[in-house]
């Protein structure tokens, strides 16, 4: 915890002068000379109120979500300002990106956000599937959207239960990872892995389908949507929830837009933009679902939209399983995709693309190219440079989690220290996304 001034404003001719402007340590030993600590002392004299503290939350606190350390000036329990500090779980992914070949790059973007590892796939290769100008068959580009929609209810469940265990819903929880356990399942039953999945790759799928997912995913989706309903009878006419909820975490539209917020935040303030229908990828086009939107902008009509958005979700997928075309899983693109195993048993060319593809890679022409799609949390962009070789130049992500917590200070601040929990539940944030 920083240091607490309770004795009113100093006067910074009383410190000494290696402690102007005042030194606060944070967990890492960095001082307040970064950007993001306060000028506390400078501050202080801006208030009208002679007294005031400042304590840190996170990053280990449970309710922030990951390793988010919020500075927090109080006055009593009202929030008189907030600085969010990042950067508590940088791994150097984008860096990593340009020492690996372009398939064996798809295993990065899994951890990115490790919610919606699925997501990030589809937006990389995408991006990578633009450069080489390939053509991707129709039963693959169905399974992403499923799997994509999939990975939409695994992170909405995620999210509706730890918001909820933040305010002291404990059953939420568990009753969330009920069916988000079924999910792992399914993805388990297609790729061999329950969350870094790397089930899609350049060119198509990794794998064909499994025997007997067709009965899994039915099953699935004829149950969800009563379990969504059960969810709705815990919390949406309870006093406690609504009265943590409604009217809390509220920030203008146009505050959003100009911090760069998108996902379901914009859509609970009324705008109703979404990349699956405005720039449609993957087949999207051909499915019938809504947009959903609130017009409240408080945490109670975010909790609503993603209910809703977990019901559209299932409408999705229920789509994609009774019209999944039929054909290669695939693209037709010798020295890009890997050759079918029996061929690469039995026919020496196939054996030669898949030690060449497997050891080196394969070139993708020079150029960049920016690819979107709607993740569970707003916009991922994946921009891609090549020049020619078999690594990537550049690989650059546009996490929505980094701009939605640009709102942070103007969602919170004014407000109490108990609709913070609740504020920044509403958000959805995932730090792997943000710090990268």
């Amino acid at each position: 915890m920083a240091d607490v001034k309770d004795t009113g404003v100093l006067d910074a001719a009383e410190l000494p002068a290696e402690t102007t402007p005042v030194e606060m340590p944070n967990d890492r030993g960095v001082t307040s000379e970064r950007a993001v600590e306060l000028d506390y002392n400078e501050h202080l004299k801006s208030k009208s109120g002679p007294r005031s503290m400042v304590l840190n939350m996170g990053p280990q606190h449970p309710s922030t979500h990951g390793v988010l350390r919020l500075l927090l000036e109080l006055d009593g329990e009202e929030i008189l300002k907030a600085a969010p500090d990042i950067g508590y779980l940088h791994t150097g992914i984008e860096k990593e990106f340009e020492q690996k070949t372009y398939q064996q790059g798809v295993t990065l973007t899994d951890r990115i956000d490790y919610l919606a590892p699925l997501s990030n796939n589809l937006a990389y290769c995408l991006a990578a599937e633009k450069l080489l100008g390939l053509e991707i068959p129709e039963l693959a580009q169905w399974t992403r959207v499923m799997l994509a929609e999939f990975t939409r209810l695994n992170s909405h469940l995620v999210w509706l239960g730890t918001h909820a265990i933040d305010i002291g819903a404990m059953s939420v929880f568990l009753y969330c990872f009920r069916e988000r356990e079924e999910i792992l399942r399914v993805f388990e039953m297609f790729s061999g892995q329950r969350m870094m999945t790397s089930y899609f790759r350049i060119g198509g799928l990794a794998l064909p389908h499994p025997r007997g997912w067709q009965k899994r995913v039915k099953d699935f989706v004829d149950i969800f949507p009563s379990r969504v309903d059960e969810y709705e009878e815990l919390l949406t006419t309870n006093r406690i929830w609504t009265g943590r909820t409604k009217g809390v975490g509220y920030i203008s539209l146009e505050d959003m837009l100009d911090l760069g917020v998108t996902g379901p935040m914009l859509r609970a303030a009324g705008l109703k933009i979404d990349v699956r229908k405005d720039a449609p990828y993957s087949s999207y086009e051909k499915f019938d679902f809504e947009v959903p939107t609130r017009t409240e902008n408080d945490v109670f009509a975010r909790y609503q939209l993603r209910i809703e958005e977990m019901r559209q979700s299932c409408k999705i997928i229920k789509q994609a399983l009774e019209g999944m075309p039929s054909g290669s899983h695939q693209a037709d693109a010798p020295g890009i995709v890997l050759p079918e195993r029996e061929k690469m048993k039995t026919q020496m060319e196939a054996l030669i693309y898949h030690f060449k593809i497997v050891s080196e890679g394969f070139r993708v022409p020079e150029g960049e190219v920016y690819s979107a799609i709607e993740s569970p949390r707003g916009e991922v962009g994946c921009y891609m440079v090549s020049d020619g070789t078999q690594k990537p130049y550049r690989v650059h992500w546009r996490g929505p989690s980094f701009g939605n917590l640009q709102s942070i200070p103007t969602l919170i601040e004014g407000t109490l220290i108990a609709d913070v929990i609740a504020a920044l539940g509403s958000m959805d944030f995932v730090l792997g996304d943000t710090d990268r």
